[in-house]
């Protein structure tokens, strides 16, 4: 969620964004997703349990709405550019991230050619749908280089807080 932060902070000004509002909705969207996965839970499946939370202590409605709207099967148009732009850097920034993981330089230097290399790896990130990742940045009007250049960029800026010294990637 801090990458998905970063990379909607950084895309903010482009669209004239409140970068503090655009950067909260990147933190919060998953909110739930730890402790609700199940997505097709219609009660409590993520995102539907951030929903309501996100409601019920006055979230604005805008930040509420793009929460909805990153998630395809809820059924939620991606109209502002916020809501496209969380659709945008949500998937791609954690790719990314992996990514880094396996680089010795790990974000720094990273360019959109390497990873693109690691797209046509099927078996790399394997749950990654690639086809969302070019889709998010056609609907956001940004080429896929450049969108890739912008968020890798986000994400470099952050790498000490991203990935702290002697990170591999694991979780415990």
């Amino acid at each position: 969620m801090l990458a998905v932060e970063a990379a909607m902070r950084a895309y903010a000004p482009r669209f004239d964004g409140d970068v503090g509002l655009w950067g909260l909705t990147g933190l919060l969207h998953d909110l739930d997703y730890e402790r609700y996965p199940n997505l097709e839970d219609l009660e409590d499946g993520h995102p539907r349990s951030a929903l309501r939370e996100l409601e019920a202590r006055g979230y604005p409605p805008e930040l509420v709405r793009a929460v909805a709207s990153h998630a395809d099967f809820l059924g939620v148009s991606r109209d502002s550019p916020m809501e496209k732009t969380l659709f945008a850097v949500d998937e791609l920034s954690g790719f990314i991230l992996a990514v880094a993981y396996v680089r010795p330089e790990k974000l720094q230097g990273m360019t959109p050619k390497s990873v693109k290399k690691k797209l046509k790896q099927p078996s790399f990130a394997a749950a990654v749908n690639r086809d969302e990742l070019v889709h998010g940045a056609e609907e956001l009007g940004v080429d896929f280089d450049e969108h890739l250049t912008i968020v890798i960029a986000a994400l470099a800026e952050r790498q000490d807080e991203l990935m702290p010294a002697g990170s591999d990637g694991s979780t415990s």
